[in-house]
């Protein structure tokens, strides 16, 4: 893609509680953003180089972070944005089987290698009738304990996805290290129904004999291998990717506060984009298969 791509973008007002409206311009050439105040009809952000947010993290229903402030795409701003980015850009949507969540950091690492954007995951326990609106089958391999899904974003995802996961021909093909260990959309009309289905089903939890770990916004590139060494020595019970504002962060770290001379920056950092929590077990007392 080449040129200036436009969106409109939310931002809650954590102190007034009012959403403002801001058009988006993302110019690709230098990875330079403006942003336009639509109410108020004037300059927000002068045009200016801000190499954090990227081109592939600008989607419907991402959320990016600029100077601190959470802003969450919301529609395209014009004609030509649309065009442009809905003849390429997809959403696909993968379940990691039961059998798989041993080498899930591992999957999750070669997605992100092959240049995915991770926008949601969350481990769930997948119903007979959920698995059935979602895939029009009864699906009993992803039904007998609970799964991770995963839903992500690239030019031609589901494509692409399924030259990633291959056929097992393929050397360096997700199948020939693990198997058969992933379902997939297979349609571009199948993944929002996917999608929906699966995030509105409970997150899967124990919240017994566990403790949590968070994957921070400025690690999330790594957030695959750091999986990988979790699971080389621990189960998990839970997983989930997490937005915060910063009164929720604030919040979740009030503990540290007037303790850690970090406060702030603990909470800023926990604000500036995604985040992975982790529910941690011990070996044997996660959702993994005995």
């Amino acid at each position: 893609m080449a040129g200036r791509l436009g969106f409109i973008v939310d931002w809650l007002d954590p102190h007034a509680g009012i959403i403002f409206k801001y058009q988006l311009m993302f110019f690709t050439a230098d990875s330079s953003i403006e942003m336009y105040d639509i109410k108020n009809r004037r300059i927000f952000l002068k045009k200016v180089v801000y190499p954090s947010v990227k081109e592939k993290d600008l989607y419907i229903g991402s959320t990016i972070t600029v100077y601190s402030r959470q802003l969450k795409v919301v529609d395209f701003a014009d004609e030509y944005t649309k065009n442009t980015i809905t003849q390429t850009q997809q959403m696909a949507f993968v379940a990691v089987k039961p059998s798989a969540l041993p080498n899930l950091g591992k999957i999750v690492n070669a997605m992100l290698k092959s240049d995915f954007v991770i926008a949601k995951m969350k481990m769930a326990s997948i119903p007979a009738a959920a698995a059935q609106h979602m895939y029009g089958k009864a699906m009993p391999e992803l039904t007998s304990a609970p799964v991770v899904g995963i839903a992500i974003v690239a030019d031609n995802a589901i494509e692409k996805f399924k030259d990633l996961y291959g056929d097992g021909s393929m050397p360096n093909s997700i199948v020939s290290h693990f198997g058969d260990v992933c379902v997939a959309s297979s349609s571009v009309e199948s993944v929002a129904q996917e999608v929906e289905t699966f995030f509105s089903l409970p997150t899967a939890s124990k919240l017994s004999d566990t403790t949590l770990c968070l994957i921070k916004p400025s690690a999330m590139e790594y957030s695959g291998l750091i999986l990988d060494d979790i699971l080389g020595q621990f189960d998990i019970a839970g997983v989930s990717t997490f937005f915060l504002e910063r009164p929720n962060a604030v919040e979740f770290y009030e503990v540290y506060k007037g303790v850690v001379p970090e406060f702030n920056s603990m909470v800023q950092e926990l604000t500036s984009g995604p985040f992975v929590a982790v529910e941690v077990a011990g070996v044997g007392g996660g959702a993994l298969p005995k």
